[in-house]
């Protein structure tokens, strides 16, 4: 058995201030730090000892900082890769979601992931789920460790998908909800070889409900 937790970076300081997040690079703040050490020891409390474990994490501070306390618990090594990035927002990165709202066009569901909307700068979800989806292949060749992916709620969904092996043509219109801080789980059989979610966006493990 191989198991992938998928991990939503906890609150950061741009959600706590009400701004676009995408690429622009905000720290946790004090109650995301406690909550990634939660999340660390509800990893440690879940993982094989026979397995070794690797985290990988997008390279934007609130995933790094959340990715560097689950290694030190877990005793694992961490490596940060940009495609896990969550979906760049462009020229609204930073700005009052209210700037967003009153600018974004959702996509049609004839052109759902090719649609990039009048924000400047703003990805496709094919854009995203591509990259998302390199990067979560190569991990999956990766057959000797279980995996802790630290990424962000709207890349998320394509890690999953990408994980259980959908092509990116299919994912137009796929969505997989997660919360700050949650744990999603997936595993992969050895022997039927089944690509199961076992759970989805798991909140316990945290000590207050900030969803």
């Amino acid at each position: 058995m191989q198991n992938f937790y998928v991990v939503s970076h906890p609150h950061a300081e741009h959600t706590e201030a009400d701004l676009v997040g995408g690429w622009h690079n905000s720290r946790l703040t004090a109650a995301g730090r406690l909550d990634a050490h939660s999340i660390a020891d509800e990893l440690r409390r879940r993982s094989d000892p026979s397995r070794p474990i690797r985290v990988t994490t997008s390279d934007l501070l609130r995933c790094a900082e959340t990715a560097g306390i689950l290694g030190a618990t877990l005793g694992a090594p961490v490596a940060t890769d940009p495609r896990l990035r969550e979906i760049s927002f462009g020229e609204a990165e930073g700005r009052p979601n209210e700037w967003l709202a009153q600018r974004q066009v959702p996509a049609p569901d004839h052109d759902r992931l090719d649609h990039r909307g009048p924000i400047r700068g703003a990805e496709t979800r094919r854009e995203v789920a591509t990259r998302v989806g390199a990067c979560t292949r190569e991990l999956m060749t990766d057959i000797g460790h279980d995996h802790v992916v630290v990424t962000h709620g709207y890349a998320l969904t394509f890690v999953i998908t990408s994980w259980m092996q959908i092509p990116v043509d299919a994912v137009g219109f796929a969505s997989f909800a997660t919360a700050p801080g949650a744990i999603t789980h997936l595993r992969l059989d050895d022997y039927w070889r089944n690509r199961t979610l076992l759970r989805l966006a798991e909140t316990a493990h945290l000590h207050t409900d900030r969803t």
